[in-house]
């Protein structure tokens, strides 16, 4: 359509006048009318011509009613997210035409919904498929007409919130100028949009910023006594972006920057104030720079952060807070928080890819606010102190207590609860220094955990938890004891939000506390059935961590029949009344994964069903997988050259692919038991001819990463304890296991590495035939100039040196290749069965090859003496080869060769083996 065309464009006036009915119809009350209404909507929807009467009625005609101009933008939006890339070309034009005919329109609404049409189509254009955007907005920002500067800014602020990425650098230069020279304007909500547009430009292009920062700090600081509250909101957003991005920029400035922030964190407006407590968050990141220039302030910072701890009324109404008995109150599916599993790793612990690079640095997320999901001001202000007394650490404590005592002590239930927050804020920075005073804090808290008020009881809960450890010193068993009777007894607690904290408290006392628990036991076996039977769906999920936590930290002190039957029960019951798609079963399987693996051979009688529920959980999931792969193949084949038709879009998205989530958590369930019950697991394995081995074999060619570290995981379990019902189908697990030797994949890589230990230790000779598909990836993990991570290295050289126990010939010739770093890897391991395996197999290598172990045989001996007590045939078989080695090189060169042996390993190859 030619330009022209989309500017002289006009309706029908037939046309239109059903469009403008079908809109005042649409806001009718009647719901029959408004069911009629959509329907011709969402027909008149599938014509691109309706586009033009949207934008036609929202921009051109003045004096039609405000809310149906408004609900004709609104409508607009909907079609271009939904169908931009089915309009045809001509309609893309008109609409990128005619969009800003209103962008001065006299009606903020109107406006305000313009800049969110342009928005919409930058998102999917950008400037490269819309070169006019940027010349129009620059027209607009030169105008004098105060409504098409708003309409133009409010339409770039928009933009640069959701998609800044999308102007080029050269873009971004040419709007900052205007955008910046606007921070002057008379109008406040031209100063605000203005400042918005820039922040949203640096916090997704931060260098941008740098050709004008001189221009941009000169007009950004004129705006610190700016009356307007929106301004003075950007304004400390402003500053803590340039403190995370241009720090040297504004280095000689931070003593008064750092003097406004501390105002500003008191302000009134509280999302100014939320802003401004941003900035110390960002501070902490330069700890230098933080105690150079905060040190000064933290008498005042301190309190400050702990009035800005303090809930508001408005808080405690929207949280419930002030209800205190609402245990039978059951919840609503939308207060449930998603729960993540983690899948399962073998040979020690590896964790997912996707938290390899978390530091422990890191704000703790679990800030003690369970019934509040949002960011505020509350938890930003309790975040601040924890990373801040992390960068002073006890010198905190000299300011802090004083504060901290007269807030404790306070009549007012609410600073009391916020007293409590921070002492559990400033746990990990000021632990050292909170030791001596913690014999009178922590009854102090105890005490608390019996308030009237169930936020102050909640609170006490968390805070418990950060200091729990105290209680488990010698001399503290009284302390021990009231902490922990106290904890079950908020377990059982009558209001939802102290059940919950209460039993994520009690689930990190009992990961402390490990063995002293267990005089407990019936104690905290009979409160944890009790709860089952209190718990609404929420803290249900909680309550099953909780159990899951104890069986991990008891371990087979749970096997004790009157305990074990006493908690099964509720447990089964579970298990037999949730449906397959109910939110609580993947808890529910974790938690049963503990439980299995403290009861060991005590599971059996609930092994059955468990493991029959979990084969089908695998089965269905794969099914449903399957399906769905075959209709999106179906439609890849019927989708023409020019893309998808809206048709088949629509298709491709009714197509339930199921998640997997349930699949990895079954598989790592099935694991566990096998570990647990070894051989006896060994019936069920073989019903429907081996149907688990089967499905297993999908599973690990699946393309999610963790269902195949879970796959083989399994796998490397049922190999120890049913190896013939695996042995028929090595010839083809083993293949896949040699493709997934990759370590950018760790787990995966790790696990699948296991495995193939695992199988060769039973298949024996029988593994030569698979050597030229693993060997190869097997040696590069284990040389990679790139060391792998630890457990990868000892998982690899444990495999092949248990290769090496039927296969040495073979892997003989290949010793000088891997022999250093497989001594590094297993030197520092402790003494067991899989390390044994793995040296049988070294020194039969040896035995064929002792001069590929010449060049690194000090790396040998030390990996030698690591041992603590070898067994008598493998300590022949070390002292063989060194034998071996001393009479071939003679006892002058020996010496010599000795003399350069580090001094710890010098004694213990004279200790143990007289050399």
């Amino acid at each position: 359509m030619a330009e022209n065309e989309a500017t002289t464009w006009q309706p029908s006036e037939a046309d239109l006048q059903q469009v403008i009915l079908l809109l005042q119809h649409s806001q009718s009350s009647d719901t029959t009318t408004q069911r009629e209404v959509n329907a011709q909507l969402d027909q008149l929807n599938m014509n691109p011509e309706f586009c033009r009467y949207l934008v036609y009625v929202l921009g051109e005609l003045p004096n039609q009613p405000e809310p149906l101009r408004a609900l004709s933008g609104l409508l607009l939006k909907n079609t271009i997210k939904q169908r931009w890339q089915f309009l045809p070309p001509e309609i893309h034009e008109f609409l990128k035409t005619r969009c800003f005919s209103a962008i001065g329109d006299e009606s903020p609404l109107i406006r305000a919904t313009v800049g969110i049409i342009v928005t919409t189509i930058f998102y999917y254009e950008g400037t490269s498929n819309w070169p006019q955007l940027l010349p129009a907005l620059l027209t607009f920002f030169r105008s004098e007409n105060y409504d098409v500067l708003e309409g133009a800014l409010g339409a770039l602020q928009k933009m640069c919130e959701d998609s800044a990425e999308r102007f080029t650098s050269d873009e971004v230069n040419q709007l900052l100028g205007p955008c910046i020279m606007f921070f002057q304007s008379s109008s406040p909500k031209l100063r605000a949009l203005s400042l918005n547009s820039v922040n949203s430009i640096i916090l997704m292009q931060n260098d941008a910023i740098g050709s004008h920062i001189g221009q941009f700090l000169a007009n950004l600081f004129a705006l610190g006594q700016d009356p307007d509250p929106e301004v003075q909101k950007q304004l400390c957003r402003a500053l803590t972006l340039l403190l995370e991005s241009h720090i040297e920029q504004i280095a000689s400035q931070l003593p008064d920057i750092a003097e406004f922030m501390l105002m500003k964190t008191q302000d009134p407006q509280i999302d100014t104030a939320l802003e401004a407590c941003e900035f110390w968050l960002a501070f902490a990141e330069c700890p230098d720079l933080c105690r150079k220039y905060v040190e000064a302030l933290l008498p005042r910072l301190f309190t400050v952060l702990l009035k800005c701890m303090k809930y508001t009324p408005e808080e405690i109404v929207d949280m419930k807070g002030d209800i205190e008995d609402d245990a039978n109150v059951p919840d609503r599916n939308e207060d449930i928080k998603p729960r993540f599993h983690k899948s399962k790793t073998h040979g020690g612990k590896i964790e997912n890819e996707r938290d390899l690079n978390s530091t422990d640095d890191e704000v703790d997320e679990d800030d003690g606010d369970e019934g509040s999901t949002e960011w505020n001001l509350r938890k930003c202000a309790a975040a601040s102190l924890d990373v801040l007394s992390g960068v002073f650490g006890d010198e905190c404590l000299e300011h802090l207590l004083p504060v901290l005592q007269t807030t404790l002590s306070n009549p007012n239930w609410e600073v009391k609860e916020s007293g409590i927050l921070a002492i559990g804020a400033i746990a990990e920075g000021c632990m050292t220094g909170m030791s001596p005073h913690l014999a009178e804090i922590i009854p102090f808290l105890i005490n608390a955990l019996n308030d009237s008020k169930a936020l102050v009881r909640s609170i006490a809960c968390w805070t418990l938890s950060r200091y729990c450890h105290y209680t488990m010193q010698q001399g503290q068993e009284e302390t021990f004891k009231h902490l922990l009777t106290q904890l079950l007894a908020r377990i059982l607690d009558h209001n939802k939000r102290v059940q919950e904290a209460a039993c994520s408290a009690f689930a990190t006392f009992e990961e402390e506390a490990c063995n002293e628990i267990i005089p407990y036991l019936p104690d905290i076996v009979r409160t944890f059935v009790e709860a089952f039977k209190r718990y609404q769906a929420k803290n249900l999920l909680i309550l099953l961590d909780a159990v899951g936590t104890l069986a991990d930290s008891v371990g087979d002190k749970l096997a004790d029949p009157q305990l074990s039957q006493m908690l099964m029960e509720p447990i089964m019951q579970k298990w037999n009344i949730l449906t397959d798609e109910d939110r609580e079963i993947y808890p529910l399987l974790e938690c049963v994964s503990s439980i299995a693996m403290a009861l060991q051979k005590a599971f059996l009688p609930y092994t059955q069903p468990v493991f029959e529920r979990c084969v089908f959980f695998i089965e269905s999931t794969l099914n449903k997988s399957l399906q769905a792969g075959l209709a999106a193949n179906k439609l890849r084949e019927e989708i023409g050259p020019n893309g998808p038709t809206e048709a088949q879009l629509a298709a491709v998205k009714k197509i339930d692919t199921p998640e997997k989530d349930v699949l990895i958590v079954a598989i790592d369930l099935l694991s566990e038991l096998t570990e647990a019950l070894g051989s006896d697991i060994q019936p069920l394995v073989a019903a429907n001819n081996s149907k688990l081995i089967q499905l297993l074999y999908f599973c690990v060619n699946d393309p999610n990463v963790e269902v195949r570290q879970s796959a083989f995981a399994l796998l490397g379990d049922l190999s120890k304890s049913c190896y013939p019902l695996v042995q028929p189908f090595v010839h083809l697990l083993i293949p896949v296991m040699a493709t997934n030797i990759n370590p950018d994949n760790i787990s995966v890589c790790n696990n699948s590495i296991w495995a193939i230990g695992e199988i060769a230790m039973r298949v024996g000779t029988g593994i030569s035939q698979f050597l030229p598909q693993i060997i190869g990836p097997l040696v590069f993990v284990m040389t990679r100039d790139r060391p792998a991570a630890k457990t990868l290295q000892e998982n690899c050289a444990i495999t092949l040196g248990r290769l090496g126990l039927h296969c040495s010939g073979e892997l003989a010739p290949l010793l000088p290749q891997f022999i250093r770093p497989w001594c590094l890897a297993l030197r520092n391991i402790r003494d067991n069965s899989e390390k044994e395996s793995a040296f049988y197999g070294m020194c039969l290598m040896i035995d064929q090859n002792p001069n590929g172990i010449a060049d690194h045989f000090i790396f040998l001996c030390d990996a030698i003496v690591s041992w603590n007590n070898p067994p008598d045939q493998l300590k022949a078989m070390f002292t063989n080869i060194l034998q071996v080695f001393y009479r071939s090189v003679g006892p002058d060169t020996w010496n010599a060769f000795v003399t350069q042996f580090p001094n710890q390993l010098r004694e213990r190859m004279q200790q143990q083996y007289n050399l």
